[in-house]
């Protein structure tokens, strides 16, 4: 448990150190107009408070990787507490800051805009197609996941196909409606249901007195198939440590953002909130059952097609909170992920209409937009299977980071500023995305030795094209 202990505290303190320093790299203005303002159109360009804007970030990145990530990642053992410590700090609050920072300085521009900026045309017709694609993947994702969910906790009559229906249609409300008029009301209770489900556990743990592992007793991988730590762990807990998705969903904030010193709050400060959700759901899961082993015991004897992270969510909550806790903390996991699908296919929509340059203030030129959109999405949900799903947007997601934290990295060096504090994070995500790809079951399925060797090549080749360039722009991809 000290261990644990030690985490939090270290995650509290690099808001306030870290996250500060950050904030001074990126040089705030606080007297400079926001896009909420010099933009404003009631419908995407709306300004919020600052506490509402970290509600909706919050809720929009907390699918559910911080919570089903953190219980697939906690088996290789205690060294997934650092990744998530260490991880959020360094890799995915500076990610998320900047993506969002960035963005307020560009009008609100989406991610495939504000990486095409600094990486360059080619980079940015690419990632309008990559960051489109996985938008989509994320609203299949997060409308089968949480259907499951809901269907476990009603009526038979209500199965998984009926709740998929109505999730589906709030997605699409949510999608077309104004930002303040259903996300900017709902959130804020869904909000409160998360945060008392992540509060209730963590009281659990410690009038428990769980056994949480230490990390003094070893950082050795103690998966059961033995799938090494590096780089399969840093995949697997994604959106509790750095998660390019994030950085699609911070531009939808930052149109919203009322003053540039309210950044850090918001986009900071919401990615260390998800990494303290992951931190708690690693410890509950890695000590409920005993050990790390009494998990991997119980998710072993586990019927085949189950929802692992689901299973070992519904008996933890049901056992250390009672019934009615138990409940309000399934209600949290259920809207954390429904509150990350609905925004993606709303960033889906804004992404197609910065493609096409077509405003979005009427009625008829969004559903002109998300039309296409909704109708992938639902071919995609209902004809990929969930666990083929969920290791795509996995691996896409982190390499969608990687352009994110390149494109980062090219705007502090043009603007003479310390890049090294998202170069450092951007050359470790390259070796972990490309090794990934190589050894992966779903990749190229190669020896570890090898898949290490061609993916540290690749960093140290994309590492020297970075320091050997004299532009601004195209460090990664040539105009």
């Amino acid at each position: 448990m000290i261990s644990f202990c030690v985490a939090l505290v270290v995650l509290f303190a690099g808001y306030f150190i870290y996250g500060k320093f950050v904030e001074r790299v990126f040089g705030i203005e606080k007297n400079r107009q926001t896009p909420a303002y010099s933009m404003t159109d009631k419908v995407d360009y709306v300004p919020m408070s600052w506490w509402r804007i970290f509600l909706i970030q919050f809720l929009n990145i907390a699918g559910l990787g911080p919570i089903f990530g953190a219980i697939m990642g906690i088996m290789f053992g205690p060294a997934a507490f650092l990744w998530i410590v260490f991880g959020t700090i360094f890799g995915g609050a500076v990610h998320d800051y900047f993506s969002g920072m960035m963005s307020v300085r560009n009008k609100g521009a989406s991610l495939p805009e504000l990486n095409g900026k600094e990486l360059g045309v080619v980079a940015k017709q690419f990632m309008r197609i990559f960051s489109l694609l996985l938008m989509i993947l994320v609203g299949a994702v997060f409308v089968s996941g949480p259907a499951g969910l809901l269907a476990g906790m009603t009526p038979d009559y209500l199965n998984i196909f009926w709740w998929t229906i109505i999730v589906f249609v709030y997605y699409i409300l949510a999608t077309l409606l104004p930002i303040d008029k259903l996300i900017g009301k709902i959130y804020p209770v869904f909000g409160a249901v998360l945060i008392f489900m992540a509060a209730g556990i963590l009281i659990a743990l410690f009038a428990n007195n769980a056994a949480v592992p230490e990390i003094t007793s070893g950082l050795a991988n103690t998966h059961p198939a033995r799938l090494p730590i590096f780089p399969m762990m840093f995949v697997s807990i994604a959106c509790g440590a750095i998660s390019g998705f994030h950085a699609t969903q911070s531009p939808m904030m930052a149109r919203c953002l009322q003053n540039e010193k309210y950044g850090r709050r918001c986009f900071y400060g919401a990615m260390i909130a998800e990494g303290v959700l992951a931190l708690i759901w690693a410890a509950a899961a890695s000590s409920f059952f005993g050990s790390i082993e009494g998990l991997q015991e119980y998710v072993a004897n586990l019927p085949e097609k189950s929802n692992t992270g689901a299973e070992v969510v519904n008996i933890i909550s049901k056992t250390w909170l009672g019934k009615f806790g138990g409940l309000l903390a399934l209600l949290g996991v259920v809207a954390a992920p429904i509150t990350s699908g609905d925004t993606a296919l709303r960033s889906a929509r804004l992404i197609v209409a910065d493609i096409l340059n077509i405003s979005q203030k009427k009625l008829k030129k969004r559903l002109f937009v998300a039309l296409p959109v909704f109708a992938l999405a639902f071919v995609i949900l209902f004809f990929v299977p969930f666990d083929v799903l969920w290791r795509y947007f996995a691996w896409c997601n982190q390499t969608l980071a990687v352009f994110t934290l390149w494109a980062i990295t090219v705007y502090l060096r043009r603007k003479k500023k310390n890049y090294f504090i998202s170069l450092i994070p951007a050359l470790f995500m390259t070796a972990v995305t490309s090794t990934y790809i190589f050894i992966a079951p779903e990749g190229f399925k190669l020896t570890a030795t090898l898949s290490n060797t061609l993916g540290f090549s690749i960093t140290i080749f994309v590492g020297i094209m970075f320091f050997i360039s004299r532009k601004s722009k195209a460090i990664i991809l040539q105009k």
